[in-house]
C-alpha cells in the first residue's frame, strides 16, 4: 500500500513537538498538522523550488514561536488547550511525485483526517495545494471559501496546467459543495487579466481588497460572510504586507497585517465549523530572522486556540 505520508524531511522535527503519526488509518486526533510540498508547476524548474522547503521552514522555526504548552498567550487569551483535553499531531509530509501523484495522495489523506474527525492544517507548498484538499471534502458541503491573498488566483491555465498556483480559486469555483467566495487583501498586479477579473465577478465572488478591507475592519468584513456555515481559510502569505511574511516570491506591499488575520481566524471559528486551513507560497530562503516562518506557526496556534475557544473539540 502505497504510504500517504512521511516523516519531516531534512530533520525529524515535527510542529511545536507534536507527536508524529504516519498511519492516517489509525489516526486518533483533533487537529492534524501535514505538509504538501509540491504544487503543479509550470516549468519544470518549477517542480522543486524553495516553497517546498516551507514545511520544513514553519516546523523549525515552531521550536521559537513557544515555550510551552503551559504558557499564557495574549493573543489566544490564555494557554493553548486552555485546560481541554485536545490532541494535536504531525502526520507528516506528502510525498512529492514527478508524474503529479501527489495531488491524488494529498487529497486521500485528507479524507482520512476528515474520517478520523480532526481539523486538517497544511502547510504549502505553492497556492496550488487547496485544490486537492478541497476536493476531498465534497462530502462536507455547503462550504464558503476564504482566501487571504494579494493576487485572484483565477486563471483557467497557465501553459496548458489548470491545476497550478494561479488557479486554485477558479477551480473551487466550478466545485458543486463550494458555496461562495470571499477573496479578502487583492490588491496590485498578478496573474489576472480583465477576463479573470470578469470571471469572478460573474461567478459571484465577494473581492475585498487590502484598502477597502482596511476601511471597513475586520468586524464589519466578518458580518459580510454567512453566519453558521462552513468554512475552508486558504491564507497565501503574500497577502500579508511583506513587513509581516518577508519570505514570499511576489511580495506587495499594502497587505494585511498580523491583528487583522488573527482577527479573521477567530472570527471564522466564532461564526461556524472551519473545516479546514491552508498556510502557502512562503520562500524560507528570502526570510529574515524566520519571521515568516514563525508568523504562520502562531496561524496555526490562533486557529488551534480559536478552535478550543469556540468548542469545536467538544465531544
Amino acid at each position: 500500500m502505497t504510504k500517504l505520508t512521511t516523516a519531516p524531511r531534512d530533520v525529524f522535527q515535527t510542529f511545536m513537538n507534536f507527536p508524529l503519526v504516519e498511519d492516517l488509518d489509525a489516526l486518533k486526533a483533533d487537529v492534524a498538522i501535514i505538509g504538501m510540498p509540491y504544487g503543479s508547476p509550470y516549468t519544470i524548474d518549477e517542480l522543486v523550488n524553495d516553497q517546498t522547503n516551507a514545511p520544513t521552514a514553519v516546523r523549525r522555526a515552531s521550536q521559537r514561536i513557544s515555550l510551552g504548552l503551559d504558557r499564557y498567550d495574549f493573543d489566544i487569551g490564555g494557554t493553548l488547550f486552555d485546560g481541554q483535553d485536545v490532541k494535536v499531531v504531525d502526520v507528516g509530509d506528502v510525498p512529492g511525485d514527478a508524474a503529479g501523484g501527489h495531488y491524488r495522495l494529498a487529497e486521500t489523506a485528507i479524507r482520512k483526517i476528515r474520517v478520523a474527525g480532526a481539523l486538517p492544517i497544511t502547510i504549502g507548498g505553492d497556492h496550488g495545494i487547496p485544490i486537492p484538499i478541497l476536493r476531498a471534502l465534497d462530502g462536507e458541503g455547503p462550504i464558503t471559501l476564504v482566501q487571504i491573498d494579494a493576487h485572484l488566483d483565477w486563471r483557467d491555465n497557465v501553459n496548458g496546467v489548470r491545476e497550478g498556483y494561479s488557479s486554485p480559486i477558479r477551480r473551487a469555483s466550478e466545485m458543486a459543495h463550494i458555496a461562495g467566495i470571499f477573496q479578502l487583501g487583492i490588491r496590485g498586479q498578478g496573474s489576472a487579466r480583465l477576463e479573470e477579473v470578469e470571471a469572478a465577478r460573474a461567478y459571484g465572488s465577494n473581492i475585498v481588497t487590502a484598502n477597502e478591507w482596511q476601511d471597513i475592519g475586520t468586524a464589519a468584513l466578518l458580518k459580510r460572510i454567512p453566519d453558521r456555515g462552513r468554512y475552508y481559510l486558504t491564507i497565501d502569505a503574500d497577502g500579508l504586507d511583506p513587513a509581516v511574511m518577508p519570505a514570499v516570491e511576489g511580495p506587495a506591499p499594502g497587505g494585511i497585517s498580523y491583528r487583522q488575520t488573527i482577527e479573521l481566524i477567530k472570527g471564522l471559528f466564532a461564526k461556524g465549523r472551519v473545516v479546514g486551513i491552508d498556510i502557502v507560497e512562503i520562500a524560507p530562503a528570502r526570510d529574515v530572522n524566520e519571521i515568516t516562518s514563525m508568523t504562520a506557526g502562531l496561524f496555526i496556534l490562533n486557529a488551534i486556540g480559536a478552535a478550543v475557544r469556540t468548542g469545536q473539540f467538544k465531544r
